[in-house]
């Protein structure tokens, strides 16, 4: 993130933050306003940063079990990804992408660039909160103004300190709740915004399976996409499939027990692909509940400058790892005074 001596005094004191949500958005607006000289604390109900940029490990073997790659368009996420690029935290994947389904297999496009994070797509999370007061295993649910200040509580009844300004970049469905009672009308704005579920399946084998592909869109199934994890930069050996539900299969079994699901998936796989040579050696199935925004706001972030409070996520301005990227630079650009109110 770009810095200098000329922009990190902001105000006559330290301005203090609180960011909840240590997804991709919530960390690109976390170490920007830290490196504008803010103290900054995030909080997060999981265990580790990333979101739905997280890495499963299964053994030797790991799972992009959510976000699968990333391309790049805005000038601005370029320069960041060059930067990972170069420091080793991404790289490009120029694996073969087919479609599935209805049609015959054909190549899918060859021209666009793809790239993941490495040695997995939570190293670009990681590298953000680095040096971050980061509070993890924290659900956030008490959100009160009080005399010109923000006070915040855990669903324990922890009282989680005072800030001058708060950035919510929890899932639309989740930030509409937390900003209901001090925002009505941000509240209302994140809650017209619908996010689909995804079942994820993981899968190893012992032998590598002979496929003719290392990633493929797939139509008419229950699966939407299939890839070969392996098959990316920086993975460790040993043959690791990641299969993800289409948003109508998975809103229809959202409440099916994980094994039944990993069960169901994996034959699907094998409908798809045909049958294969050797059964699985390990599966595990993770429900994203709110996987992806089916109508994201236009608007980038959403910002109230009267009260210091702000929401971000890949549900405003686009549904893609970029999308987040950009939501979460604008809502500090915000709270920085940088640009004019979204």
């Amino acid at each position: 993130m770009p810095e200098g001596p000329e922009i990190r005094r902001v105000a006559d004191r330290p301005r203090f933050a609180a960011v909840l949500g240590a997804g991709l958005s919530g960390l690109v607006c976390a170490r920007r306003l830290a490196d504008h000289g803010w103290s900054v604390r995030v909080f997060d109900k999981g265990r580790g940063v990333g979101g739905r940029m997280s890495t499963r490990r299964a053994g030797s073997r790991h799972f992009d079990h959510g976000a699968q790659y990333f391309t790049v368009r805005d000038k601005r996420f370029e320069g960041s990804v060059e930067s990972w690029r170069q420091s080793g935290l991404v790289s490009e994947w120029d694996g073969e992408i087919a479609v599935l389904g209805d049609e015959s297999q054909r190549s899918k496009d060859r021209h666009t660039r793809r790239f993941v994070g490495v040695p997995g797509m939570n190293s670009i999370c990681r590298h953000l909160a680095a040096g971050l007061d980061a509070t993890l295993e924290t659900r956030v649910t008490g959100l009160d103004r009080v005399d010109g200040r923000w006070l915040l509580a855990s669903d324990s009844g922890a009282e989680l300190g005072g800030y001058d300004s708060v950035v919510v970049s929890a899932p639309a469905p989740q930030s509409a709740t937390l900003l209901a009672a001090p925002a009505a009308e941000m509240a209302r704005r994140a809650a017209q915004v619908e996010m689909a579920p995804c079942w994820a399946v993981m899968a190893s084998f012992p032998v590598p399976l002979r496929l003719g592909f290392d990633g493929a869109f797939v139509h008419g199934s229950a699966l939407s996409w299939v890839a070969r994890n392996n098959s990316k930069p920086g993975r460790p050996e040993g043959e690791a499939w990641l299969l993800h539900a289409s948003p109508h299969w998975s809103r229809g079994h959202l409440e099916l027990e994980k094994e039944a699901v990993a069960k169901l998936l994996l034959e699907a796989f094998r409908t798809v692909v045909g049958d294969l040579d050797h059964d699985a050696a390990h599966i595990d199935a993770h429900r994203w509940r709110y996987a992806l925004p089916t109508n994201p706001l236009t608007e980038p972030c959403l910002y109230d400058a009267d009260l210091g409070l702000g929401a971000c996520g890949d549900w405003c301005g686009g549904p893609r790892i970029e999308g987040a990227f950009l939501s979460g630079w604008a809502v500090a650009d915000r709270l920085l005074g940088h640009l004019p109110g979204c």
